[in-house]
């Protein structure tokens, strides 16, 4: 059987990187995706030759027509996305009064609506062919029972991440083997959540690993950390 193909955003270092790698280990081939042309064929290089299938792709998440043509250009070439992993964002951190109005524009078009033209992109198609599986990448600062915190725009589209996993799991015909989670991946050593944090990028990204590759009776429209159910 021809491996399943993973596409992961904002995928050249940090969780994105170690996502690539661990879907890498699974048996899948990998398209890492981000808007650094130079960045993206440096994590698809090492990637290769640690003996992964993998490939780049630009994906610019706050730009629609670079994810569109994107898409275009993986689908000329036969690629087909069988699973697909939103974990590119951006984190402002000043709060709802003092946001400047382009990072509160970038940050929704990158973590909410950068998300959803990809699911629009690839999830029909894995409607047709009956698999697929869609992890978000979200956080607690999304999350109304976790109270909200971070920067406001961060969080506002975090949460805004989560209503799009319910929706689009609503979205997907019964019986269909398509899945559709998201997930809080903690407080990970990245260039986003510094050196303080309390999990490596393999630990952040084993939720995802575990979503990306659930069996067909495995959760679906769920929010998790740690494998385990989390509260809006």
């Amino acid at each position: 059987m021809t491996a399943r193909t993973a596409l992961v955003t904002g995928a050249n270092r940090g969780l994105g990187l170690a996502i690539a790698r661990g879907l890498g280990e699974l048996g899948l081939a990998v398209v890492v995706t981000g808007r650094d042309a130079a960045g993206v064929a440096a994590a698809e290089a090492t990637l290769r030759a640690e003996g992964y299938t993998a490939r780049s792709a630009v994906f610019d998440l706050a730009d629609p027509a670079s994810i569109h043509a994107g898409a275009a250009r993986l689908a000329a070439s036969g690629v087909h996305v069988d699973v697909l992993v939103n974990n590119g964002a951006i984190i402002p951190r000043a709060d709802a009064l003092t946001v400047t109005d382009e990072d509160l524009e970038t940050a929704m078009r990158t973590n909410l609506l950068g998300a959803w033209y990809l699911c629009r992109a690839f999830v029909p198609a894995m409607i047709t062919i009956g698999y697929g599986r869609v992890v978000n990448v979200s956080s607690d600062f999304g999350s109304f029972a976790q109270g909200l915190d971070g920067g406001a725009a961060y969080s506002v589209s975090k949460a805004g991440l989560n209503a799009l996993t319910v929706k689009l799991a609503q979205a997907i015909p019964t019986g269909v083997d398509v899945k559709v989670n998201a997930l809080n991946p903690g407080w990970v050593r990245t260039r986003m959540g510094g050196d303080e944090a309390t999990k490596s990028p393999e630990e952040g990204a084993d939720t995802v690993l575990w979503l990306a590759t659930l069996p067909a009776d495995g959760p679906h429209g769920g929010f998790f950390q740690d494998r385990k159910p989390l509260g809006w």
